[in-house]
């Protein structure tokens, strides 16, 4: 793992400087980069996905434990300087690209190759990495329930994106990424991060989360697709009544014609707006919906 003096070698020889746009906010201090790896326990059998790796500091610690990591870096300076890092690491494949194709699909590039690593490492699949800010909530939205799922997510993250992780319901960081979340999975705040642990230095305060995916929740729900999307028609609205939600469905909920009767079964008040409802009751719609 690289000090903040050794990443600033490393651009300064390749003649760059972290780039704001893209999120570049190197994480500096050693200490928490062991305490992120050790928090997801990381064996030889398991497959890493590192979103944004940077320099390739926290994919040395990565490769160390795990079976294999694919590291993802969208600047191609950068990535060539990964490259060099770590070019003795054999369990270390490196993809310049930007892992969102767009907002609600993770590049087919990666998914391809983790789907290769699949066939080889029998272990879990996971999400450690210094996200970026700027994709940070769209990146874990679609690992916890599109195309390619993860078993779990050990991420550091803009303090605010943190709290809509793990808030309850009837909060204000309550929405969208919160109920996944809660529906598939248990949310853990490990430690809150100063800016001063990061090079440069963000203007917000960041935070450690740890997200298990757990197979018991997961099976409660009948169709993931159906229930992120309803989820979201709800989530879109969140300051009107549920009933006036559904006049805003789109795609296959436009089939549902007895919402009223759905909210019935469900012991649900549909004067109720999206934010007072709770993680399991969109199941239980979700799930009536479906049949």
């Amino acid at each position: 793992m690289q000090t903040k003096r050794q990443i600033e070698q490393l651009l300064a020889s390749a003649g760059i400087r972290p780039n704001k746009r893209l999120g570049q906010n190197f994480l500096i201090d050693l200490n928490l980069m062991q305490l992120l790896i050790a928090s997801a326990d990381i064996t030889n059998g398991d497959i890493v996905l590192e979103v944004g790796c940077g320099t390739g500091s926290l994919t040395q610690g990565l490769a160390e434990r795990a079976g294999c990591v694919l590291a993802v870096e969208v600047d191609n300076r950068i990535a060539e300087i990964a490259q060099k890092q770590l070019a003795d690491r054999q369990n270390v494949e490196i993809i310049n690209a930007d892992i969102l194709k767009n907002k609600n699909t993770i590049d087919p590039a990666v998914l391809d190759r983790l789907q290769s690593f699949r066939k080889k490492y029998q272990g879990r699949l996971l999400l450690v990495a210094n996200l970026p800010y700027n994709t940070a909530s769209p990146v874990v939205l679609n690992l916890i329930a599109g195309a390619r799922i993860v078993d779990g997510v050990y991420v550091t993250i803009q303090k605010e994106v943190a709290e809509r992780m793990a808030a309850p319901s009837n909060t204000r960081h309550y929405g969208t990424l919160s109920i996944l979340l809660a529906a598939t999975g248990s949310v853990k705040i490990i430690r809150v991060l100063k800016p001063s642990v990061f090079w440069p230095q963000p203007r917000v305060d960041s935070a450690m989360v740890a997200f298990v995916r757990s197979p018991e929740k997961v099976s409660r729900i009948r169709d993931m697709e159906l229930f992120s999307r309803l989820v979201s028609l709800f989530m879109q609205h969140r300051r009107k009544m549920l009933k006036a939600c559904t006049k805003f469905a789109a795609g296959e909920l436009t089939q549902i014609d007895n919402w009223p009767g759905i909210f019935q079964k469900c012991g649900i008040d549909p004067t109720n707006r999206p934010e007072q409802i709770s993680p399991d009751d969109y199941i239980a719609i979700a799930n009536l919906c479906a049949k």
